[in-house]
């Protein structure tokens, strides 16, 4: 049982949280760049429980921020993108991408100090049509992560920001939770409806899958296993990566390029983002979209300038995310219509925060207990003497990890099959200096 205090660790991600102050030292996507236009207007956003406002100068350059004036905590929000910096509209003070100062317009110039005074300021890049922040000491930043679908060039990718109404592990859990799928997504679906060359016609027949789990540098992974046709067995394998990434494995692992970022807006709030490569080819699809999220396209409200109105979807918890009870009874098992949003569903139905000193885990949860376990771990190992997992120095730890489904013949030891068959995968990116 996770215990409240275990509990407040893996939930907690704001300044000075255990857990917050560890994953500052990892770039996280936070904008599309579609959304940020040269000496356009400033994007209010939270990031970890920091508000903070993002703006593109004249010279096309990125500025995350602190959202207050150093001067008098005036907001920049309403401040003026104007000729390569931000410019505070109550007294006129302007700070570059940086957080330097370079005008003091309402103090004399035998009066003014600016180079004393520096806003709070992130680094900030810009990989494939999505803004990156550091939220870490701005002195010693690694390079972005080397996640396979994030290096794909932005025409190749599908990219979606989501706000979920929980917090982070709550998404990110039901990502690590793959027995779900037989019930949730598929529960009215019976194994004649598949073809003999659909590789789902195993999860269907077998909703109760075994398990194996092992620990990386990047995080840890399980394989969920089931019998497959005769001296065969199907595998599904999902890694979690630090801080916040999956990748679920939900087509063949030879083109099952995508991954899913669940980045902590505040503790109660998540932004989903989700890179799904859209040039592979599925056997026997003609829609990968619609594989991957259940059908139907995402309707979202109109964005807002809230400082968590980005990004929501129509279908949400205040309309009961327009279930229809009918078709639950009939045909789709949940009667919500596609998968992410029956995730959705589920993740915010367990409330803000979850309290999981009240879970009963089964065996089927192997993942997300040692999961947990591994979190907590790298977290005191931080607190005890400045300890980062391998992952916050180097990029590199993600390169070759894919999630995925494949059969392999029985007694095939799952880690040399899901090596030998990576290593195969016919859809490769480019390394981070050729997709520049």
């Amino acid at each position: 049982m996770t215990t409240q205090a275990e509990n407040d660790i893996l939930t907690q991600t704001g300044p000075g949280t255990p857990l917050g102050e560890l994953a500052r030292h990892y770039w996280h996507p936070a904008l599309k760049s579609e959304e940020l236009v040269a000496d356009g207007d400033p994007v209010r956003f939270m990031l970890m429980s920091e508000k903070l406002i993002a703006f593109r100068d004249s010279s096309g350059r990125i500025g995350v921020m602190d959202h207050r004036c150093p001067h008098r905590c005036a907001s920049l929000f309403f401040g003026r993108n104007e000729e390569n910096g931000i410019r505070c509209v109550y007294h006129g003070w302007k700070f570059d991408v940086e957080g330097n100062c370079l005008d003091m317009a309402n103090v004399p110039p035998h009066q003014d100090f600016k180079q004393k005074v520096k806003a709070k300021a992130y680094k900030a890049e810009e990989r494939n049509g999505v803004v990156w922040v550091y939220m870490g000491s701005q002195e010693n930043v690694p390079g972005l992560p080397e996640i396979e679908a994030t290096l794909c060039p932005e025409e190749d990718v599908e990219i979606l920001f989501i706000v979920r109404e929980c917090n982070w592990l709550q998404g990110a859990e039901g990502e690590l939770d793959t027995s779900h799928l037989g019930v949730l997504h598929m529960g009215k679906v019976g194994a004649d409806v598949y073809t003999k060359d659909s590789i789902n016609q195993y999860v269907v027949s077998n909703r109760a899958p075994e398990y194996m789990f092992t620990e990386t540098d990047f995080g840890t992974q399980y394989a969920a296993y089931r019998p497959a046709d005769e001296g065969n067995t199907y595998w599904r394998l999902g890694p979690y990566l630090w801080p916040f990434w999956t990748m679920p494995p939900i087509c063949p692992l030879d083109n099952n390029i995508l991954a899913r970022a669940y980045v902590p807006i505040d503790d109660e709030n998540t932004m989903m983002v989700y890179w799904m490569h859209n040039k592979a080819e599925l056997p026997g699809k003609t829609d990968r979209r619609k594989e991957v999220v259940g059908g139907g396209d995402w309707n979202f409200l109109p964005n807002t300038t809230d400082w968590n109105g980005r990004w929501r979807l129509s279908d949400n918890k205040k309309n009961d995310y327009n279930i229809d009870r009918e078709v639950q009874r009939t045909k789709s098992y949940s009667g919500i219509t596609g998968i992410n949003l029956q995730d959705q569903a589920m993740s915010e139905s367990m409330g803000e925060i979850v309290d999981r000193t009240v879970e009963r885990l089964a065996p089927s949860d192997i993942m997300i207990t040692q999961t947990r376990k591994h979190i907590i771990r790298a977290v005191q190992a931080y607190q005890k003497d400045g300890t980062l997992p391998k992952s916050a120095t180097d990029p590199s730890v993600y390169r070759d990890v894919r999630g995925g489904q494949f059969v392999a013949p029985d007694g095939e030891e799952w880690l040399d099959a899901y090596s030998t068959r990576l290593d195969a995968a016919a859809v490769k990116p480019p390394l981070p200096e050729a997709a520049e």
